[in-house]
This record gives C-alpha cells, structure tokens and sequence, in this order.
C-alpha cells in the first residue's frame, strides 16, 4: 500500500484564531461555503480561495477526503479546534464541519498570510505547499475568458 499524499500538521492556536477570523471577515465582506458538501463542491469547481476544517468532527470520515481533495486541485486549507467556532464565525447557530471561503472580500491580507503560514508549517514538516491564492480584477478576468458563442436554436418539427 502507498502512502497517503497528505499528513495532518499541527495548527498553533494564534493561526487557527486567524483562520476563524478570516471567515468571520469574508462572510461579511464576501462570500462563504459552510458544510462538508458545499464545501467538497467549492473545492471541486475551483472556486474556492482557503478551506476550514474543524478538527473536532465525530466521526472524522465526514471530512476526511477534504485535505486530499485540496491537495489534488492546489487549494489551500487549515484545520481549526471547533466546529462550534468554525459555525459560529460562517454566521450559522448550529456546528460546522468545515467552511471555505469562495470570495475573500476584505479578507485577502488574512487569507494571504494565513496561506504563508501554513506553507510555513508544511514545509517544517516536509509536506508539498500551495500558491497564495490572487483574485483576479474582473477586467483580467474578462480578458482572459474566451468570448461565448452563441448557441444556435434547434427548429422543432
């Protein structure tokens, strides 16, 4: 049997406490995934810029292909204690699993430092990093996209 691609690597507390606050901020000012499935979503579209997971989730398996998915599609993410935290930082009363942040907002500078760190503490344990997500200006975003093409209507007999 190989070895999986990733290791769990020990968060400190003052990253985590960065993490919650960095979803708190892109709720309000951008946008956020709340739940292991809207989560797995984001990732799979490649819409997603940091993904939080709580690192309290009974039974582990519900997030348990989440790192090995963020290390396939290059997307950062950090564990954090509590999924109470992680809930109530997403604006839900209820627990969650794992949140990640779709549009920073006004949390790019968090977002960005947290990546370092975590790049940071990867590369102490010998683990591959990822890139410091950039949010494209919707101007070279528009260049970069190929023009559309019209679809052309089917007649009906």
């Amino acid at each position: 049997m190989s070895k999986p691609k990733y290791v769990r690597f020990e968060v400190p507390p003052e990253l985590a406490n960065k993490a919650y606050e960095a979803v708190k901020l892109a709720k309000e000012t951008g946008k956020v995934k709340r739940g292991t499935n809207e989560v797995t979503k984001a990732v799979e579209r490649g819409i997603a810029k940091l993904v939080v997971i709580a690192e309290d989730v009974d039974p582990p398996e519900v997030v348990m292909h989440l790192p090995l998915l963020c290390e396939e599609r290059k997307v950062p993410y950090v564990y954090v204690p509590s999924k109470d935290k992680l809930g109530e930082a997403t604006g839900i009363d209820v627990r969650s699993a794992s949140a990640a942040i779709v549009e920073v907002g006004q949390a790019k500078e968090l977002v960005d430092e947290i990546v370092v760190k975590v790049n940071e503490v990867k590369a102490k344990a010998g683990l591959p990093t990822t890139a410091v997500p950039q949010e494209a200006t919707k101007g070279e975003e528009a260049e970069s996209k190929p023009a559309k093409k019209p679809k052309k209507k089917e007649k009906q007999a």
